[in-house]
């Protein structure tokens, strides 16, 4: 009978090789998603006493997804002795699937040759996402280790550039001739060795390697066995450069629904394929390089110490001060102005707030647009115009009702008046310049979605300051300068 666990869930029984009990939680998961508290304290009870047949029954069989999550959770010393208990069960792909720091201190702690063997078992793709990171030296050290074939593939991979279709090839793919019929293609895959694990199209090729066209698998298998390839081959199928950006491929994937593309080199040869898995990454990573661009945070690991985080933030910080002591600086030229009339400090910063927040709504919206390239000159009157109505409907309706607030705030209905008059202009100024910015920005090729957050609250800032304070000092009649 399977024992109970103090948080309600099963143990499973096993019985080791040489006899002894081994116990493994039915789910290394709770409820929330995160790995099981009594499976962790499992695996590091196992890992202290250096147990391999326990060890090898808790977490011989998990998932690299699951594995890499384990691996992040344990303490730096456990993490290699895991990895040496599991021997020839550990999964290298779980290396691709944990923190870069966390990888990095991985690979400096076990030997070439281990790791040599190791991603000598994977798809290319996976092996270049591991060692992509490590000096040009380590990289050589370890594939010196592996076989000549192996470190031809990896090494032609490591030299295209960064963030590019190179990077993600995959070098087992199948290819033939158009000459074959589908029965050859047919006996083909069931006789030869060295298959793919997982593959989708046959590709199509010359006698020089051009790509000529491709045939998916379900083609295959419901043609006639005498048709040749040729008859029933997509001449048109979608390729990329081996030098294309890979946000440029993770868009073709996104527009035409693909499972998998063929990448050629300037010759247009076939020299690989890029498969969806690797480009649900790249759309993870490139939206999560979007979302801390925009709070002005750089490439930023959950693992990173304290130094490395400060030191990738406090850049746009630094320039923020600035920004902000330009925006001080509007607010010193109406120093008579606030003496004289107190509710005039109270208010500023709302008139500010308002216009910061529509700015960003406004910026977010541009950013992405420009990301994803549905922003172009055809459209762009279009949407300023747009941004323009949008910011005039909400500041009538922001200012009106902050303008009420502040009027029976203070039973004044000039306060009122001259606050809503500044939220409406601050709102349209928003719209206005939550667009040029960013646009501006990615025609001086800069990255927008780093550098307008600042500069959008910078005018947001200025603007509702300045039309606040001589708006009311023109109504009250009260001096400024």
């Amino acid at each position: 009978m399977p024992a109970g666990k103090p948080d309600g869930g099963l143990l499973v029984e096993q019985v080791n090789p040489i006899g002894a009990d081994v116990h493994q939680p039915a789910s290394i998961r709770d409820d929330s998603g995160h790995l099981d508290r009594e499976y962790l304290k499992s695996v590091e009870a196992a890992i202290a006493v250096k147990d391999q047949q326990q060890i090898l029954a808790l977490a011989g069989n998990l998932h690299e997804a699951d594995m890499g999550d384990l691996l992040e959770v344990l303490h730096d010393e456990d993490r290699v002795v895991l990895i040496q208990l599991l021997g020839d069960q550990f999964d290298f792909t779980a290396l691709t699937e944990i923190d870069e720091l966390v990888r990095m201190q991985l690979l400096e702690a076990l030997p070439d040759q281990e790791i040599a063997e190791g991603i000598g078992e994977l798809e290319s793709d996976d092996a270049v996402y591991i060692l992509e990171d490590l000096e040009k030296e380590e990289q050589d050290k370890i594939l010196a280790n592996l076989p000549n074939v192996d470190r031809v593939q990896i090494k032609r991979s490591l030299e295209y550039p960064e963030d590019t279709a190179g990077r993600l090839i995959q070098s087992d793919f199948i290819a033939v001739p158009a000459f074959w019929t589908v029965g050859q293609v047919i006996d083909h895959l069931r006789s030869s060795e060295g298959l793919p694990e997982k593959f989708y199209e046959i590709y199509i090729v010359d006698p020089a390697f051009h790509l000529l066209g491709a045939v998916s698998l379900d083609r295959v298998l419901t043609t006639k066995r005498s048709k040749k390839l040729s008859k029933i081959m997509e001449e048109t199928r979608f390729s990329v450069l081996a030098t294309q950006d890979q946000e440029d491929v993770a868009r073709l994937f996104e527009r035409y629904n693909l499972v998998s593309i063929a990448v050629t080199d300037d010759a247009e040869r076939l020299v690989g394929i890029v498969t969806i898995d690797d480009i649900v990454d790249v759309i993870q990573e490139e939206a999560e390089e979007d979302m801390l661009a925009l709070a002005g945070v750089g490439d930023e690991e959950i693992s990173d110490n304290v130094l490395d985080i400060a030191r990738s933030r406090i850049g746009w910080l630094v320039i923020n001060v600035f920004t902000a002591l330009f925006a001080a600086s509007v607010i010193s030229l109406f120093e008579q102005t606030i003496s004289k009339m107190v509710a005039l400090a109270v208010l500023m910063p709302v008139v500010a707030s308002m216009g910061g927040n529509s700015g960003t709504q406004t910026m977010t919206v541009t950013v992405r647009a420009i990301a994803t390239q549905e922003l172009n000159r055809r459209n762009i009157l279009r949407v300023l115009r747009r941004e323009l109505f949008v910011g005039m409907l909400n500041g009538v309706g922001l200012g009106l009702l902050i303008g009420c607030i502040a009027g029976f705030w203070f039973y004044s209905l000039d306060i009122g008046l001259v606050i809503g008059s500044a939220v409406l202009i601050n709102s349209i100024c928003a719209g206005l310049f939550g667009l040029l910015v960013p646009l501006g920005l990615n025609r001086l090729g800069a990255d927008p979605a780093i550098a307008s957050s600042v500069f959008v609250t910078m005018i947001t800032d200025v603007v509702g300051f300045f039309s606040f304070l001589f708006i009311a000092s023109m109504w009250f009649n009260l001096p400024f300068l």
